[in-house]
């Protein structure tokens, strides 16, 4: 094999999976803003606060139905067909009874949240979703490990367009909760039929004894990782939903979609692309520092000024939108967790470094911490501080970041505050003109405006003039495959 051609032709498709992924992220953030706005706009804050729940409650099925082996198929270097045949059938297994589980429980969580009908039939229907889902996982991971993610992203802006746009339909049309209902089987449905025409695999059941052991010796760990994230994300939001009501964690809800938007694209993205590019190249450190140091420095350039950007205007578009004021409770919560967001985007990419390499203890002892940390932290400040207690923790264990790149300092060499500074210090100046501007235009219309336009020919100037930082060139360069 001509490995020369064969690097070039991995870095060929990581850049076009990386688009890929970027151009679903963008249609899917238009849709969903649309979508987010409609929804918000007609429902109270308590009916998106169902929802939310209803979701966290679906990832804590979701954590049963894989056990690893998903992510030991990307990772695996080489995989064989009882490889495949085994992980299909021992998910299948768990996901049919994580379901019966699901439906077992639906009285007491009824009754728990004291959830309105509407509820039950939004729960079902996820639990149905989560099966249909469950269908396309392994034609996506052989697509994934052939880093071929524009064929994925075209299932999902196939999928993500049905959902908003049912969700936007029948919320107008007056259905309420029933329109996430409704949205949730189309997009389930339509997905399993799109992938399938792309990417066709013979579903076929059986168990390899051999191939088990060998997907679990590095699928159990990154479970593990992925049962402490579950508890710390998603049990955490079970927990909000009793002592802080619907109306409580619909108010969290929103602000969190919002300030993780800018990381939900960007960093889920690359991290989705890293993860197996990192593992058919595992055993080369110097692609691993160069690629480490151009993830740092690309997503700070797009990340910092977003983030920031969005915390200075956020109250004024709020403020602009018709029916909009019912979301100003939940502004605090927005700033703190946009400032979370930027901190933790830093670990993001070490993360996916050290179990790509097989440092996957290393994610595990963090995610224990993290949890821990979580589930002491969360009620205490909830506590004393009501609702912004969650976020607070959340800015908190962001702070670590740090601890993360000091333990990929002892794998890797790279440079990480050179490549960080200086979209920071253009952030900043941004963020001083936006102000003014505001202050000047008296936070009007033509103040957002202006605000947007003026201060994103602050950051690139002041990039290209203080330390001689061109977008265009930048924007280039990430077309180029050296």
């Amino acid at each position: 094999m001509n490995t020369t051609f064969e690097g070039a032709s991995l870095k060929k498709r990581t850049v076009t999976s990386t688009l890929s992924l970027f151009f679903q992220s963008g249609y899917a953030a238009f849709l969903g803003l649309a979508a987010n706005l409609v929804v918000t706009i007609l429902l109270s804050p308590q009916i998106f606060g169902i929802y939310i729940t209803t979701l966290s409650f679906l990832s804590v099925l979701n954590y049963f139905s894989d056990i690893g082996l998903g992510a030991s198929l990307i990772q695996k270097k080489e995989i064989t067909d009882d490889d495949i045949k085994t992980t299909f059938t021992v998910q299948q297994l768990l996901i049919v009874s994580a379901i019966v589980i699901g439906f077992l429980l639906t009285p007491f969580i009824m009754s728990f949240y004291k959830l309105p009908r509407e509820g039950q039939f939004l729960f079902w229907a996820l639990l149905a979703g989560f099966f249909i889902s469950s269908l396309k996982t392994i034609p996506s991971i052989l697509l994934e490990r052939n880093v071929k993610f524009q064929k994925i992203v075209f299932v999902q802006v196939v999928e993500n367009t049905i959902f908003y746009i049912t969700i936007i339909v029948f919320a107008l049309l007056g259905f309420k909760l029933n329109s996430f209902t409704i949205a949730v089987l189309l997009r389930s449905v339509v997905g399993l039929v799109t992938i399938y025409s792309i990417a066709f695999w013979r579903p076929s059941l059986g168990i390899s004894t051999k191939s088990l052991k060998e997907l679990l010796s590095f699928g159990l760990p990154i479970q593990a990782n992925s049962f402490l994230a579950l508890i710390k994300d998603d049990f955490i939001i079970l927990y909000l939903g009793k002592v802080l009501g619907f109306e409580g964690v619909g108010y969290i809800g929103w602000a969190k979609k919002w300030a993780e938007a800018p990381i939900r694209i960007i960093m889920d993205n690359i991290s989705r692309v890293l993860f197996p590019v990192l593992s058919r190249t595992q055993n080369d450190k110097g692609f691993a520092s160069k690629i480490v140091e151009k993830i740092l420095h690309y997503q700070t350039l797009i990340l910092a000024p977003t983030i920031i950007g969005m915390m200075l205007l956020m109250g004024t578009f709020v403020s602009l939108i018709p029916k909009y004021a019912k979301w100003e409770p939940a502004l605090p919560l927005f700033y703190i967790f946009a400032a979370a967001s930027l901190f933790s985007s830093y670990s993001t990419p070490f993360i996916n470094l050290f179990n790509a390499i097989g440092k996957v203890k290393i994610s595990l002892y963090l995610m224990i911490a993290w949890t821990t940390a979580t589930w002491i932290l969360t009620p205490f400040l909830t506590h004393f501080f009501g609702r912004p207690g969650f976020p607070m923790n959340q800015l908190l264990l962001s702070l670590t970041f740090f601890i993360v790149v000091f333990e990929a300092k002892k794998l890797i060499t790279f440079r990480f505050i050179p490549n960080i500074y200086k979209p920071i210090v253009s952030s900043c100046i941004m963020g001083a003109g936006i102000i003014g501007i505001l202050i000047f235009l008296n936070w009007s219309l033509y103040a957002f405006i202006a605000s947007i336009v003026v201060g994103g020919s602050l950051y690139i100037l002041s990039l290209h003039f203080l330390f001689s930082v061109n977008i265009m060139k930048e924007i280039k360069h990430i077309f180029t495959y050296d």
